[in-house]
C-alpha cells in the first residue's frame, strides 16, 4: 500500500508527463494534494509561448476566453487518459474532473472528485533519538 506522499508524487509525475506529451510543455512547478475524496493538482507555468502571445495580442477578454475554450476542449478530450492515470495510482474511480487556467498567472488547477477516499499507509514516526 502506498503512502499519501507516494500517491501525491505519482500524480505529479503523471500530470507532468501528460502536460509534456499532450500539451507540448510541462509546468515549471506542480503540487498535488489528496484531501479525502478530492485530488487537487496545481500546476504553474503551463502556458505555451503561442498561448502567451495570443493572450497579449488579442483584446484581453477575447484572448482569455479563446484560450480557456481551447484548454477546456483539450482537457475534455484527454479526460479518459487522466482518469486512467488517477485510477491506476489511487485505486479509486474518478467521479468528475474540474479544470481552470489563469491567463494572467499561467496557473492551472485540475480537481478530481473520487468515488471514495483512497486508502494509504500511514508513515510511522521515528522515536526521538537522545544524544
Amino acid at each position: 500500500m502506498k503512502t499519501l506522499g507516494e500517491i501525491e508524487a505519482e500524480v505529479c509525475q503523471g500530470m507532468v508527463r501528460f502536460e509534456q506529451d499532450y500539451m507540448g510543455r510541462g509546468p515549471t512547478d506542480i503540487r498535488t494534494h489528496l484531501i479525502g475524496d478530492l485530488l487537487v493538482v496545481r500546476l504553474q507555468g503551463v502556458l505555451t509561448a503561442a498561448e502567451q502571445h495570443l493572450v497579449k495580442t488579442l483584446q484581453s477578454e477575447k484572448g482569455r476566453d479563446l484560450l480557456k475554450q481551447v484548454r477546456v476542449q483539450l482537457m475534455e478530450a484527454a479526460r479518459p487518459i487522466l482518469e486512467v492515470m488517477v485510477v491506476e495510482i489511487t485505486g479509486v474511480n474518478v467521479v468528475s474532473l474540474h479544470h481552470d487556467i489563469s491567463t494572467v498567472t499561467g496557473e492551472e488547477v485540475v480537481l478530481f472528485t473520487l468515488a471514495k477516499a483512497p486508502l494509504f499507509r500511514e508513515i510511522k514516526s521515528r522515536p526521538n533519538s537522545t544524544r
